[in-house]
């Protein structure tokens, strides 16, 4: 294996990448994103691999999202702009081979996995969780907008009614995590293994013998509650702007939704980026009906303008920086955003 911030090797005919920087979470920086992204096109033409695996060495997380700090810090230098499209525009292109991979692409999700970690996941083949994975898309509270192809897949997630992109619209502009039943319920995982027998399953997928792996080692995944949820959140989410999402969970008697609920709900969208929950709401309502193509590259955009907005910065501050959880949002409140200003943001 290579010394460097993921492991790769090929062995019975399967490539596989281990991320290896467990103190940051498996947090992809720069130089991770190039390396994943030089094995996947290494192995893509090669006879000799067969499929790939892609493993975590946390025992927290799979991978806890994209590592953003550095790019605050270069908005703070002045030098914001080119260095977020390079970041993002790699991060994307990595997200975008996996999608389109030639070859059964595998994860094994046993922790924590945000952002650009589902990324490297969602996008493949098989998606492995045990009941230790949790999955989110908490970028509102930093300020940014869900990304990394979510644009696309969250509108789309498997459900019981017809109305599974509320889910999607619930996940992206509250951020809350799920598990991994939920997971397995609207299609982001396909498969659940217990966290005792991970290990043993990833030496059997070792063995090149993946898909008798799977049959081996799979089980029933655990009950959903996001699932038993799906009612209320279609009620609230399923159409109208972000006013009228928050005037439903204002009333949820009018609404018909679990009063409980609708009060963390609340509270959650009042506690993160004004600016992001319009944001991403538009970016899903606009990827509902965009390729996968077209989703990465508006995101693209819009990940250069809104970091350029002060509560990007502000944002990683409190959430990763200084870890105070406190930030200042300008402007402070969902009412008091300008439509125009979201426009501005998709070059409307």
């Amino acid at each position: 294996m290579n010394e460097s911030l993921i492991r790769t090797r090929v062995a019975d005919g399967v490539g596989e990448v281990q991320l290896d920087r467990p103190a940051a979470l498996n947090a992809l920086g720069p130089s991770m994103i190039r390396d994943i992204h030089a094995a996947l096109e290494r192995w893509r033409d090669d006879p000799e691999v067969t499929a790939v695996l892609v493993t975590s060495n946390s025992e927290r997380a799979f991978c806890a999202g994209g590592d953003v700090k550095p790019v605050r810090d270069a908005i703070l230098a002045g030098h914001g702009a080119d260095v977020v499209r390079d970041y993002f525009a790699a991060e994307y292109r990595l997200d975008e081979l996996v999608a389109t991979y030639p070859k059964p692409y595998l994860s094994l999700i046993d922790g924590v996995t945000m952002g650009g970690g589902l990324g490297i996941s969602v996008h493949g083949a098989v998606r492995v969780v045990t009941e230790n994975a949790g999955f989110a898309m908490p970028e509102t509270a930093i300020g940014f907008v869900p990304d990394i192809g979510s644009s696309h897949f969250l509108p789309r997630l498997r459900g019981t009614t017809a109305r599974c992109d509320a889910v999607g619209m619930y996940l992206a502009v509250t951020g809350t995590r799920i598990g991994a039943g939920d997971a397995v319920a609207v299609g982001l995982a396909t498969h659940f293994v217990p966290s005792a027998r991970v290990d043993d399953l990833a030496d059997r997928i070792r063995t090149g013998r993946w898909q008798d792996a799977l049959d081996e080692y799979v089980g029933p995944a655990p009950e959903s509650d996001l699932e038993r949820r799906v009612p209320d959140i279609e009620a609230v989410f399923g159409d109208g702007t972000v006013l009228d999402m928050l005037a439903r969970l204002d009333d949820p008697e009018k609404a018909g939704v679990d009063a409980e609920w609708a009060a963390q709900t609340r509270a959650t969208l009042r506690a993160v980026s004004p600016t992001s929950v319009w944001t991403t709401a538009e970016l899903m309502r606009r990827g509902a009906e965009s390729t996968l193509a077209e989703c990465f590259a508006r995101e693209l955009d819009v990940a250069v303008h809104i970091s350029a907005v002060p509560d990007f910065v502000e944002g990683v501050r409190a959430v990763l920086v200084d870890k105070d959880h406190a930030p200042t949002w300008s402007p402070a409140t969902i009412e008091d955003v300008d439509p125009a200003d979201v426009a501005a943001l998709f070059g409307d």
